[in-house]
């Protein structure tokens, strides 16, 4: 029996979260997740099917740019719940698959494998999924929609070019649906793993379709892209080398922890926020056993200044986990560059990360001072971790411009 494989997405996923809660239905609610008491800037996080197809409102899009709806339905962002909701769509793939034959992609999106489990249920794998399907709209009230296909790649592309189309909202796609389908989606950006960059790229080589892709030639492809060539040649002809079970393991770990924030800043009220990053990743670092080698800062102008930002790094001399050594290097990078310019995104970042063992120290602090700092650290760790982030902060979370304390009660960025 040839690999079967689905990939299954829900409606909407967030919006579908509020209508179910709600008792309503995603085709005919106009209803938007969106945190209202927040500026027009803010991002929509969802939007139901009703909105996206009578008033083009598109996936990605700000409450300023929203048409004027009647009955218009905002749902202050809740993650806790999305995320809980989440798990138990979870559960029940457990309940038709091993823990080994599924794969969660994202908070809506998971790919199965269906391929022992059909002679087990005596079934089609049209049949099996629709189970699926019909249990998470009993017990959650949640429109699930699939794709199926002999591999995950075009599991996915069947899912997103023909299974979300229509009910009963799942499809399944054949070896011999490359030529049919496959090849005649169009602009090839549609296709999962081609951007934009890389269309025009192939576009340069007189590349204009997914056929031609498929008959490219394959020493130019490499020529131009590497390694990558080959795996577009493949993709176009269909084929996905991917295996479920692979466990992947990154070359290099990174750490990272950003924020937009809500007003202009100043330099000196963006190096708090800087501090503040600095130690909640900090936190995360020690929680991972690990220390870096290398900081890196980000950095986002507000609009009225006209300008784009900067991002930045660079490694350390000894590699540490202390919160002072790498706030220090935080800062000397955010000085060097930063403008005096209004300034309302922040970002930090960690890497070459490696795990904490015996530690290396400089000649102009004591080993003493550096141990009694960082048991310091780690007593604080212990209690935030016991009992909240906010239950140990440092003065300066008092101040007007400190955000710490709201972002702890937060999920994601948005309210728990």
């Amino acid at each position: 029996m040839e690999d079967i494989y689905a990939v299954i997405d829900l409606k909407s996923f967030y919006a579908s979260c509020e209508c179910a809660a709600r008792g309503l239905d995603i085709f005919t609610t106009p209803l938007v997740v969106a945190d209202k008491s927040r500026t027009d800037n803010t991002i929509v996080m969802s939007a139901t099917p009703y909105l996206k197809k009578r008033y083009g409102v598109p996936n990605v899009c700000r409450i300023k740019d929203l048409p004027d709806v009647p009955g218009m339905i905002y749902a202050t962002p809740r993650m806790r719940y999305y995320i809980e909701t989440s798990a138990k769509v979870v559960s029940i793939f457990l309940d038709f698959v091993a823990e080994e034959d599924l794969h969660v992609y994202s908070i809506d999106e998971s790919f199965l494998y269906l391929t022992p489990y059909l002679k087990m249920h005596r079934c089609t794998p049209e049949q099996f999924v629709a189970k699926i399907q019909s249990k998470i709209k009993k017990e959650l009230g949640l429109l699930a929609t699939a794709g199926i296909s002999y591999n995950m790649f075009m599991a996915k592309i069947c899912l997103d070019n023909d299974g979300k189309k229509k009910p009963p909202y799942r499809a399944y796609w054949h070896p011999e649906d490359v030529e049919t389908k496959l090849w005649s989606i169009s602009p090839i950006t549609k296709i999962w793993g081609i951007s934009g960059g890389i269309s025009s790229h192939l576009y340069r080589l007189g590349i204009r379709s997914l056929k031609d892709l498929a008959h490219a030639d394959a020493k130019l492809m490499k020529k131009e892209f590497g390694v990558m060539g080959k795996q577009l040649i493949d993709m176009a002809k269909g084929r996905d080398g991917s295996d479920i079970h692979e466990t992947y393991v990154p070359k290099e770990r990174h750490l990272s922890q950003g924020q937009t924030l809500m007003k202009d800043y100043s330099l000196p009220g963006a190096e708090l926020i800087l501090r503040e990053l600095n130690d909640e990743l900090c936190f995360r670092l020690r929680s991972a056993g690990m220390k870096a080698g290398c900081v890196s800062v980000y950095c986002l102008y507000s609009s009225a200044a006209h300008a784009p930002g900067f991002s930045r790094q660079c490694s350390l001399d000894i590699a540490t986990d202390d919160n002072e050594c790498l706030y220090q290097a935080v800062l000397t990078l955010f000085r060097r560059f930063a403008l005096d310019l209004p300034i309302r995104g922040l970002s930090i970042g960690f890497s070459k990360l490696s795990p904490y063992g015996e530690q290396q120290y400089g000649l102009f602090e004591s080993e003493a001072d550096i141990e009694e700092r960082r048991a310091l650290y780690k007593a604080m760790d212990a209690i935030q971790a016991r009992f909240g982030k906010n239950a140990v902060l440092r003065l300066s979370s008092l101040t007007e411009d400190s955000t710490i304390k709201m972002r702890h009660q937060q999920i994601g960025g948005h309210n728990a």
